[in-house]
């Protein structure tokens, strides 16, 4: 009974049980009862056909009287003998009851006894005609018939009754099933059909994130225990719902936060790698940006002395008292906000150092400091991008540094070499012109003899004046243009002024390529070939050609004026020697010869310093030269 009680399942399956039982045990019956009335027919047969033999008998006793003939007195024992057989068969002892006090079986008997011992003696015996008068025989016929009517009421009695049993039994068990079956279906109504409207409904609320609706079902059956387990999850799914929503609104704060550091550090990109040496002015604003959007702070950035690996901090976002490396007295940029330091002073705060490096290169270290709650990932990794971005630029600020002192000292060496090569020799000439007039003065020489060498002083004077404005000239294009191509195209429009002639460029080389001392070279080169076109060639147009293939440079300078007496071996002027003389330096090979249109062509090959350095060094190496030389 409990477990009818609590499950509800139990329940329909006895419901359905009770329903098939009664069912069985209808048919069943019903099986049965029509097995027991199965002979109540042939006995009700049976019966009629004995008042109908008994009126057989009595016509045949009529006719034997009236004709007594041999085949009446045989019919009459043909019926004589078929009712007995009928009376005595076997479909009335079938049908009738066993027991001697039910009445059938007293009324069956009664005929018997009749029959066998008043009837039929009298209807056998040899003067039945005579002893008995006809009358007589009838009478007895007629009561035996009376009897025949009354077993065979007894048995239409008997099947009515089996009849109206099963007729009963049917509308018996037909309103049990009906009973059963309101039962279940109102057990069914109010514990299956509107609970699961009521889970159906809670379920679609949930659907729609409603976890508030709470299931009302009372009781132990299986669905008042899916309400029960519904009602727990709702509870179990609004708590973690709401947890999710919160983490996922942190996860939003926490990817804002970090969206606005990156556009910080963005933005602070540009300052920080062209601020120069200036950190201060640089990284500060954009760490202090950082440690309000992350909550952190202080941060201070310490760097290792190249020279002797000397730790020293160059800038802290917080702090009491100006740094002694400290530039700018008017800036107040460290003195902002010392709360954080109290933090760190009384323990409240923990440390992060993250490695200022470059590769395996370690440029100093970044201490960050935040309350005692653990950093997020996104905040350590935000952090881990902050110390790349200020090592990169540190590196970059240091790689600068050294490339414009090395540029600084190549240009001192160019300014130094050209001075030595052309006007520190004229003027040792001329100062050796001076001592050799002096001497001649002594001597008390002639006017003649001074006036040569006062020829010879004018000419190297002119001389050293007019490469002193070389010297300037070079220097000024050089310094005023952005590279070699630039100071070219100026050249080459100075002389087609000068000329008054075409003078065409055709330059392919790809940036920064030559180093400073190549490019003087290349462009004094060109320079004093253009000095000697104007000077001797008599020519009407002219053109330089720089090309770069093959990991070597070729300048040409060509014109169409009246070329070289001898094309095996051209005279060595002045000019050719220099240009000679720088060729050797750049390690290249020089080619004068008449060009077979006429005029004359130079032409320079030599493979520069960058493409060797690319040919000969790693992969690492090159790249390193090329941070350092400023290349792409």
């Amino acid at each position: 009974m409990k477990l009818l009680q609590r499950s509800l399942v139990a329940r329909i399956i006895a419901s359905l049980l009770a329903i098939s039982g009664m069912a069985f045990i209808s048919i069943t019956l019903t099986m049965a009862m029509s097995n027991s009335s199965r002979g109540d027919a042939a006995a009700i047969n049976v019966a009629g056909s004995l008042r109908m033999n008994a009126y057989q008998i009595m016509g045949a006793l009529q006719r034997l009287e009236y004709a007594p003939e041999k085949t009446s007195e045989e019919q009459l024992e043909r019926l004589i003998s078929r009712f007995d057989q009928r009376l005595h068969g076997t479909t009335l002892q079938q049908t009738i009851p066993l027991d001697d006090r039910h009445e059938r079986r007293r009324q069956l008997e009664k005929l018997q006894n009749y029959w066998q011992h008043s009837l039929r003696p009298a209807l056998e015996a040899p003067a039945a005609a005579t002893t008995l008068d006809l009358d007589t025989l009838e009478m007895m016929i007629v009561a035996m018939v009376s009897d025949i009517e009354v077993l065979v009421t007894y048995l239409e009695q008997s099947t009515e009754a089996k009849v109206r049993l099963l007729g009963m039994m049917q509308l018996l068990f037909l309103a049990l099933i009906a009973i059963v079956v309101s039962i279940a279906l109102y057990d069914a109504r109010h514990n299956l059909v509107v609970p699961l409207r009521q889970l159906m409904v809670l379920a679609r609320e949930a659907a729609q994130r409603n976890f508030k609706p709470r299931s009302e079902l009372r009781g132990s059956d299986e669905l008042a225990l899916l309400g029960h387990t519904f009602n727990k999850m709702s509870a179990e799914l609004a708590t973690s719902y709401a947890a999710l929503e919160d983490k996922v609104s942190r996860k939003k704060q926490e990817l804002e936060r970090s969206n606005q550091a990156l556009r910080v550090m963005h933005d602070a990109s540009r300052s920080l790698y062209g601020g120069g040496n200036d950190l201060c002015s640089s990284a500060a604003p954009m760490l202090r940006e950082l440690e309000k959007l992350l909550d952190i702070g202080p941060i201070r950035l310490s760097l290792n002395d190249p020279f002797d690996q000397r730790e020293m901090p160059v800038l802290e976002t917080h702090s009491r008292t100006r740094p002694e490396y400290c530039r700018d007295q008017e800036c107040h940029a460290c003195l902002i906000d010392p709360r954080p330091l109290e933090m760190v002073s009384n323990n409240q705060s923990q440390c992060l150092l993250l490695p200022i490096s470059v590769g395996d290169t370690l440029l100093g270290t970044l201490e960050v400091w935040y309350h005692q709650e653990r950093l997020n990932d996104s905040t350590r990794r935000l952090l881990t991008m902050l110390a790349d971005q200020l090592a990169t630029a540190v590196y970059l600020q240091r790689r600068i540094e050294e490339q414009q002192h090395v540029t600084l000292i190549n240009e001192r060496t160019i300014i130094a070499r050209e001075l030595h090569d052309s006007l520190a020799q004229s003027l040792s000439y001329l100062k050796m012109q001076v001592a050799r007039l002096e001497r001649m003065q002594q001597k008390d020489a002639t006017r003649e003899m001074q006036a040569e060498v006062f020829d010879e002083l004018r000419t190297g004077l002119n001389s050293a004046y007019r490469q002193l404005r070389e010297l300037l000239t070079t220097f000024r294009l050089k310094l005023e243009g952005p590279g070699l191509q630039s100071a070219l195209r100026q050249t080459v429009e100075e002389f087609s002024q000068r000329m008054e002639i075409t003078v065409e460029l055709d330059y392919d080389v790809p940036p920064y390529l030559l180093n400073p001392n190549e490019e003087i070279h290349v462009l004094q080169i060109i320079r004093e070939a253009l000095a000697n076109t104007h000077k001797h060639s008599q020519a009407h147009w002219a053109a330089v050609t720089v090309h770069f293939a093959d990991a070597r440079l070729l300048v040409r300078i060509e014109d169409d004026g009246i070329g070289l007496e001898d094309d095996s071996s051209p005279p060595m002027h002045y000019g050719l020697v220099i240009i000679r003389d720088r060729t050797t330096t750049l390690n290249g090979e020089l080619s004068i010869t008449n060009r077979p249109a006429g005029g004359a062509s130079i032409e320079i090959a030599f493979t520069p310093l960058t493409a060797r350095l690319i040919q000969q060094q790693p992969v690492t190496a090159a790249s390193d030269s090329h941070l350092g030389t400023g290349a792409p």
